[in-house]
């Protein structure tokens, strides 16, 4: 019997979920073993029971939060698909200027797994599903994007006095913006146990204004533990 799997979406872009489309071949190869049961974006007939499912979107209303909990009781393995499922992402911006929240799934249910990225790369989405197809517990990336950075040889933009969130955000995307030598902006999230006091402080030497800093820090995950105090939450 082939696994079910079920697409969500919440609050979001759709952009986690296009991703999957860029698969292509091997898209195709992984639907000989699996069936995408729901996935209202490209099918009409849906399924109301999975095995895998990939939540893409934050909670931004009480429906949403009991869909949420629908999906989380008819699943057996929950994946928080992107930022915005996992803590908000840019949305969640708002939750700074306004009473109305957008909030990752995890405040809500359990999750499982999380890929994090805005948008997932389809390599590690590949990668976390037929891990999960084998029953193969994934490897979670926790170290930050300057390891990638050295893996390809690129010079730091920190030391050319360019404020880069790579020392504290986490990998997963093979650097790909300071590979064409533009700053990390941090859109896969914390590392884990970052020095995110550290990297603040770099910041105001390089002259970054205090707004600017916590700018940096709330654009991705400003709701997160690891970035909740330099993105402005004690003030």
């Amino acid at each position: 019997m082939k696994t079910k799997i079920g697409i969500f979406k919440l609050t979001g872009c759709s952009g986690c979920q296009m991703e999957i489309l860029r698969m292509e071949d091997i898209f195709l190869k992984l639907i000989d073993i699996v069936d995408v049961s729901y996935w209202v974006m490209v099918k009409r007939e849906n399924e109301m029971q999975w095995d895998i499912s990939f939540v893409e979107g934050s909670v931004s209303t009480a429906e949403e939060k009991k869909e949420i909990e629908e999906i989380r009781k008819k699943s057996k393995i929950l994946v928080a698909f992107g930022d915005c499922a996992i803590g908000g992402c840019i949305p969640s911006i708002k939750n700074f200027i306004s009473s109305h929240s957008f909030d990752g799934i995890e405040k809500f249910v359990d999750v499982d797994f999380t890929l994090k990225g805005c948008p997932p790369s389809r390599e590690n989405i590949i990668s976390l599903l037929i891990n999960l197809l084998k029953d193969i517990k994934p490897r979670i990336k926790k170290y930050p994007v300057c390891v990638e950075c050295k893996y390809k040889d690129n010079a730091c933009l920190l030391k050319q006095n360019l404020p880069c969130m790579g020392p504290v955000t986490s990998a997963g995307c093979g650097a790909l913006c300071p590979s064409l030598d533009r700053i990390c902006e941090g859109c896969y999230g914390p590392m884990s146990n970052p020095n995110v006091e550290s990297l603040a402080g770099i910041f105001k030497q390089m002259g970054l204004s205090r707004d600017d800093i916590i700018r940096k820090f709330r654009k991705y995950a400003g709701t997160s533990p690891e970035f909740y105090k330099e993105a402005g939450n004690e003030y």
